[in-house]
């Protein structure tokens, strides 16, 4: 266990859920399954902290995991007589996060959606995703794709906006890995940290470029009330950018201007080096 993880305190509770596989919103995705309701990585830029109005802990977003327990069962009841289609795993949590290791939810549920046919998209932060490669190639390649988020190649960039997640090493050293079993593989840089993710991106671009089928690029988001925790974050480390980011996010010009300047870069390098990039920004 990683030190980080002795260190992080985080309240861990087990909960039946009443359904598991909900219609997806998001464009290309069909359904979606989170096994777990809150996440124990802590990312200072997450929106899906308003999941947090669906639990009844008492503790803030980051402080606790709950753990449908009932999942796989409910899974099987979900999937019969459903249509066909691309499950993500997952939204609103990450399926691989530490209580994974004890629970296996995220392992028992793959082996379902195996056996029924769905295709299934992974986004995870954890090299965990590497206990289940056997599960995984029970999967027909085209059915199954597995992505990392990943936003630097900086540890401490890392540390400072995502304080409990697993290393930037272990992710791409899982992403190969996964790469070299033939499973197929993508990363999802985001979010995009102004003026910071830049600094590094052709370093993370020519770590990832001989293990990915594609890469996405998405914008820092604010919303949710994440806009607080970014804050603190940026003015103890990061004061000299605080208005730099204000005039990005706050400008829907200068924003449009940013990110467009930045998609242009990795477009192009993507292209000299035969790598497919979408991009939702």
């Amino acid at each position: 266990m990683a030190p980080e993880e002795i260190k992080h305190k985080i309240n861990i509770s087990e909960i039946y859920c009443n359904s598991l596989v909900s219609a997806s919103k998001i464009p290309g995705l069909d359904y979606t399954v989170n096994p777990y309701l809150g996440c124990w990585h802590g990312c200072v830029y997450c929106y899906a902290r308003y999941m947090t109005k669906f639990s009844k802990s008492k503790y803030q977003w980051g402080e606790f995991v709950d753990v449908k327990i009932n999942a796989p069962e409910i899974l099987k009841r979900d999937l019969f007589g459903l249509k066909k289609g691309l499950v993500s795993l997952s939204t609103v949590t990450d399926p691989y996060q530490v209580p994974e290791r004890k629970y296996r939810l995220t392992r028992r549920i793959l082996e379902d959606l195996a056996e029924s046919n769905f295709s299934v998209s992974i986004l995870t932060k954890s090299n965990l995703i590497l206990r289940d490669i056997d599960i995984l190639k029970k999967f027909n390649r085209k059915n199954l794709e597995v992505g990392f988020s990943i936003t630097t190649v900086d540890e401490n960039i890392r540390k400072h906006f995502e304080p409990n997640a697993p290393s930037i090493k272990d992710r791409i050293n899982a992403l190969k890995k996964l790469s070299e079993e033939g499973i197929k593989t993508w990363v999802f840089i985001a979010p995009v940290l102004p003026y910071i993710s830049e600094k590094t991106i052709s370093d993370l671009l020519n770590e990832i470029k001989h293990s990915v089928d594609y890469i996405m690029l998405d914008k820092l988001n604010i919303k949710s009330g994440n806009w607080y925790g970014i804050v603190k974050v940026l003015k103890k480390y990061y004061p000299f950018l605080f208005q730099k980011w204000k005039d990005v996010l706050f400008s829907k010009d200068n924003k449009r201007r940013y990110y467009n300047d930045l998609h242009s870069r990795i477009a192009g390098y993507c292209e000299n080096n035969s790598i497919v990039f979408h991009h939702t920004v």
